[in-house]
Protein backbone atom coordinates (compact mmCIF):
# COMPACT_ATOMS: atom_id res chain seq x y z
CA UNK A 1 0.00 0.00 0.00
CA UNK A 2 2.92 2.30 0.77
CA UNK A 3 4.72 1.80 -2.24
CA UNK A 4 1.43 1.96 -4.51
CA UNK A 5 0.69 5.08 -2.76
CA UNK A 6 4.61 6.33 -3.13
CA UNK A 7 4.52 5.45 -6.32
CA UNK A 8 1.19 7.56 -7.49
CA UNK A 9 2.63 10.55 -5.69
CA UNK A 10 6.27 10.06 -7.74
CA UNK A 11 3.77 9.64 -10.78
CA UNK A 12 1.92 12.81 -9.83
CA UNK A 13 4.74 15.40 -8.82
CA UNK A 14 6.28 14.14 -12.55
CA UNK A 15 3.44 14.88 -14.25
CA UNK A 16 3.09 18.58 -12.24
CA UNK A 17 6.15 19.08 -13.28
CA UNK A 18 6.07 18.19 -16.77
CA UNK A 19 2.74 20.07 -17.27
CA UNK A 20 4.11 23.06 -15.36
CA UNK A 21 7.56 23.43 -17.79
CA UNK A 22 8.27 26.13 -19.00
CA UNK A 23 5.23 28.11 -16.82
CA UNK A 24 7.67 31.40 -16.38
CA UNK A 25 5.09 33.20 -18.87
CA UNK A 26 2.08 32.13 -16.53
CA UNK A 27 0.92 33.70 -13.49
CA UNK A 28 0.60 30.92 -10.22
CA UNK A 29 -3.22 30.76 -11.24
CA UNK A 30 -2.91 29.46 -14.91
CA UNK A 31 0.09 27.69 -13.74
CA UNK A 32 -1.69 25.54 -11.47
CA UNK A 33 -5.09 25.39 -13.64
CA UNK A 34 -2.50 24.25 -16.92
CA UNK A 35 -0.76 21.73 -14.70
CA UNK A 36 -3.98 19.22 -14.24
CA UNK A 37 -3.13 18.11 -10.86
CA UNK A 38 -4.35 21.27 -8.32
CA UNK A 39 -8.41 21.15 -9.86
CA UNK A 40 -9.41 21.25 -5.82
CA UNK A 41 -6.83 24.02 -4.80
CA UNK A 42 -7.81 26.19 -8.30
CA UNK A 43 -11.26 25.41 -7.06
CA UNK A 44 -11.01 26.42 -3.44
CA UNK A 45 -8.67 29.65 -4.45
CA UNK A 46 -12.02 31.04 -6.98
CA UNK A 47 -13.97 30.49 -3.62
CA UNK A 48 -11.92 32.11 -1.49
CA UNK A 49 -12.09 35.24 -4.02
CA UNK A 50 -8.33 35.13 -3.99
CA UNK A 51 -7.85 34.74 -8.07
CA UNK A 52 -6.86 38.56 -8.88
CA UNK A 53 -4.44 38.16 -6.01
CA UNK A 54 -2.46 35.12 -7.06
CA UNK A 55 -2.68 36.63 -10.59
CA UNK A 56 -1.29 40.19 -9.30
CA UNK A 57 2.18 41.03 -9.20
CA UNK A 58 4.29 39.14 -6.37
CA UNK A 59 6.18 37.80 -5.84
CA UNK A 60 4.70 34.73 -4.16
CA UNK A 61 5.84 31.46 -3.02
CA UNK A 62 3.05 28.88 -2.83
CA UNK A 63 3.43 25.65 -1.46
CA UNK A 64 0.52 23.75 -3.72
CA UNK A 65 -1.19 20.91 -2.43
CA UNK A 66 -1.97 18.41 -5.03
CA UNK A 67 -5.52 16.95 -5.71
CA UNK A 68 -4.78 14.04 -3.79
CA UNK A 69 -3.25 16.05 -0.96
CA UNK A 70 -7.15 17.52 -0.32
CA UNK A 71 -8.62 14.21 -0.45
CA UNK A 72 -6.98 12.90 2.33
CA UNK A 73 -8.59 15.76 3.99
CA UNK A 74 -11.43 13.70 6.84
CA UNK A 75 -14.55 13.23 4.19
CA UNK A 76 -16.61 15.86 3.76
CA UNK A 77 -13.88 18.56 4.77
CA UNK A 78 -12.92 20.46 1.53
CA UNK A 79 -16.81 20.80 0.69
CA UNK A 80 -17.85 22.40 3.40
CA UNK A 81 -14.81 24.56 3.52
CA UNK A 82 -16.09 25.73 -0.12
CA UNK A 83 -19.37 26.54 1.21
CA UNK A 84 -20.11 30.48 1.54
CA UNK A 85 -20.33 30.87 5.29
CA UNK A 86 -17.08 29.11 5.79
CA UNK A 87 -15.35 31.65 3.27
CA UNK A 88 -12.99 33.17 6.23
CA UNK A 89 -12.35 29.79 6.85
CA UNK A 90 -10.92 28.83 3.73
CA UNK A 91 -9.19 32.17 2.98
CA UNK A 92 -7.03 31.37 6.31
CA UNK A 93 -6.14 27.70 5.17
CA UNK A 94 -5.34 29.32 2.19
CA UNK A 95 -3.29 32.22 3.12
CA UNK A 96 -1.24 29.83 5.13
CA UNK A 97 0.43 28.52 2.29
CA UNK A 98 1.21 31.37 0.41
CA UNK A 99 4.91 33.05 1.38
CA UNK A 100 5.41 36.74 0.24
CA UNK A 101 8.50 37.02 -2.17
CA UNK A 102 9.96 34.17 -4.12
CA UNK A 103 11.17 31.65 -1.79
CA UNK A 104 13.43 29.00 -3.72
CA UNK A 105 14.57 25.28 -3.02
CA UNK A 106 17.96 27.25 -2.30
CA UNK A 107 17.18 29.57 0.09
CA UNK A 108 15.83 27.37 2.18
CA UNK A 109 17.96 26.05 5.36
CA UNK A 110 16.62 23.38 7.82
CA UNK A 111 14.51 24.74 11.03
CA UNK A 112 14.15 27.88 9.30
CA UNK A 113 10.43 29.96 9.90
CA UNK A 114 8.62 31.54 6.83
CA UNK A 115 5.92 33.57 7.73
CA UNK A 116 2.68 33.06 5.91
CA UNK A 117 0.41 35.80 3.88
CA UNK A 118 -2.13 34.24 6.49
CA UNK A 119 -0.06 35.76 9.72
CA UNK A 120 1.35 32.47 11.08
CA UNK A 121 5.13 31.08 10.41
CA UNK A 122 5.13 27.62 8.74
CA UNK A 123 8.73 25.82 9.58
CA UNK A 124 10.80 24.31 7.01
CA UNK A 125 12.93 21.20 7.90
CA UNK A 126 15.79 19.58 5.81
CA UNK A 127 16.11 16.53 7.70
CA UNK A 128 13.83 14.24 5.47
CA UNK A 129 14.01 15.90 2.56
CA UNK A 130 12.32 19.14 2.04
CA UNK A 131 8.93 19.27 4.74
CA UNK A 132 7.23 22.31 5.32
CA UNK A 133 5.25 21.41 8.77
CA UNK A 134 3.79 17.85 8.35
CA UNK A 135 3.56 18.03 4.00
CA UNK A 136 6.73 16.87 1.68
CA UNK A 137 7.96 18.90 -1.12
CA UNK A 138 7.40 16.43 -3.79
CA UNK A 139 8.26 19.11 -6.22
CA UNK A 140 10.18 22.17 -6.35
CA UNK A 141 11.03 25.38 -8.02
CA UNK A 142 7.74 25.92 -10.39
CA UNK A 143 8.70 29.02 -11.43
CA UNK A 144 6.14 31.20 -12.66
CA UNK A 145 6.05 34.95 -13.98
CA UNK A 146 4.84 35.87 -10.43
CA UNK A 147 6.72 33.21 -8.15
CA UNK A 148 6.98 30.30 -7.09
CA UNK A 149 5.29 27.18 -6.60
CA UNK A 150 6.53 23.79 -5.09
CA UNK A 151 3.78 21.27 -4.42
CA UNK A 152 3.34 19.34 -1.49
CA UNK A 153 1.35 15.99 -0.82
CA UNK A 154 -0.62 17.30 1.92
CA UNK A 155 -2.96 20.01 3.15
CA UNK A 156 -1.47 22.34 5.82
CA UNK A 157 -3.33 23.87 8.39
CA UNK A 158 -2.83 26.63 11.11
CA UNK A 159 -3.94 26.84 14.38
CA UNK A 160 -7.13 26.31 15.17
CA UNK A 161 -7.85 24.76 12.07
CA UNK A 162 -6.73 21.44 12.03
Amino acid sequence: MFRKTLLATVATAAFATAAIAGSMKKDIVDTAVDAGTFETLVAAVQAADLVDTLKGDGPFTVFAPTDEAFAALPEGTVETLLLPENKDQLVAILTYHVVPGKVMSTDLSDDMEATTVQGEAVTIDLDNGVMVEQATVVSADIETSNGVIHVIDQVILPEGNS
